[in-house]
């Protein structure tokens, strides 16, 4: 189990395939980054989270701010996860666990009695030096995206 990451601290480092090509935390420098975790695509709450994200890109866009999110699904399910609902963000894919390892958002969860380990649905806030400048652990999808807006604008 890693180290949970605080505020203040450099982002660890990674090199993800994403549905626009081969990023580095390097490709975002100069920019704040949202670096969404979220457990699968195409289930209800990943759906509207995305879709959330999506219907303020231009805001964040404005704020000069990118939207990566992060599952372990494959980058050709994120394509039809894209296509399907007409996202207008970057989906990466961490198949492997590392990036989630990486940020500690690869837990043991509990549903129904059942043990498993999946991803803690989570935001990071990477300003564009590449610190951490916020972190929303837990995330609860309802009114989220437009919560991390507000906290770049304030």
């Amino acid at each position: 189990m890693s180290q949970p990451l605080e505020t203040g601290v450099k982002a660890p480092d990674f090199s993800i395939e994403t549905t626009e090509g081969q990023k580095k935390l390097a490709s975002y420098k100069g920019k704040h980054l949202v670096l969404y975790f979220y457990p699968k695509d195409d289930t209800p709450g990943c759906t509207n989270e995305a879709k959330d994200f999506s219907s303020l890109s231009i805001q964040f866009e404005a704020a000069g701010t990118k939207i990566l999110g992060i599952s372990r699904d494959t980058l050709a399910k994120h394509q039809k996860f894209i296509a399907k609902h007409e996202l207008k963000i970057e989906l990466g894919s961490d198949e492997d666990g590392v990036l989630c390892e990486a940020y500690g958002v690869w837990v043991e969860k509990n549903m129904y009695g059942r043990t498993y380990m999946g991803i803690a649905r989570s935001t990071f806030l990477i300003d564009p030096k590449g610190r951490i400048s916020r972190i929303w652990p837990n995330v609860r999808v309802k009114g989220h995206a437009q919560d991390v807006l507000d906290s770049l604008n304030s």
